[in-house]
């Protein structure tokens, strides 16, 4: 079994990781939580669409008697520099929840696969009659995900 992942996070250094997290959290007060549907029904800006934003305000700026007086050109200008703001902030950050992600399912799948080798162990000395196994494989295999009582019934029941 190949071990990627071998990672041991002291107390000193999470209490500092969390410290600067709940400081960026401090400095973008502003930042807001969309509900699903506000999510589906908002217009997106993306990579292609940011020269587009950018270059309407360019115009705007250049011809203020075509802006319709319902554009508010402040919030307008406001928005587009927070966008660029925020990517400055977003960016590195994704970056970093897709290594902290890849990273947790390594470990993840490297501690499962460990418990699925001893689980095994211990259900075969369980079935080998091996004194006081029988009560760890017992307990082990109540815990198996995808185990139910009612497929324990189900085994009892067809006897």
């Amino acid at each position: 079994m190949e071990n990627k992942v071998s990672i041991t996070i002291n107390e000193e250094a999470l209490a500092i990781i969390t410290a600067a997290l709940n400081s960026i959290g401090q400095n973008l007060p502003e930042l807001i939580n969309l509900t699903q549907e506000e999510r589906h029904v908002t217009p997106k800006m993306g990579d292609k669409t940011i020269s587009f934003v950018n270059k309407n305000l360019e115009y705007a700026r250049l011809n203020p008697k075509v802006v319709p007086t319902f554009l508010d050109m402040e919030e307008f200008e406001i928005d587009v520099a927070s966008v660029i703001q925020l990517k400055r902030v977003l960016l590195p950050l994704q970056q970093l929840c897709e290594k902290l992600d890849d990273t947790t399912m390594q470990a993840g799948s490297e501690a499962y696969t460990a418990a699925l080798i001893f689980y095994n162990a211990v259900k075969g000395a369980a079935k080998a009659g091996e004194p006081g196994i029988k009560t760890i494989y017992d307990d082990l295999q109540a815990r198996f995900p995808g185990h139910t009582k009612k497929k324990k019934e189900d085994k009892t029941s067809t006897k």
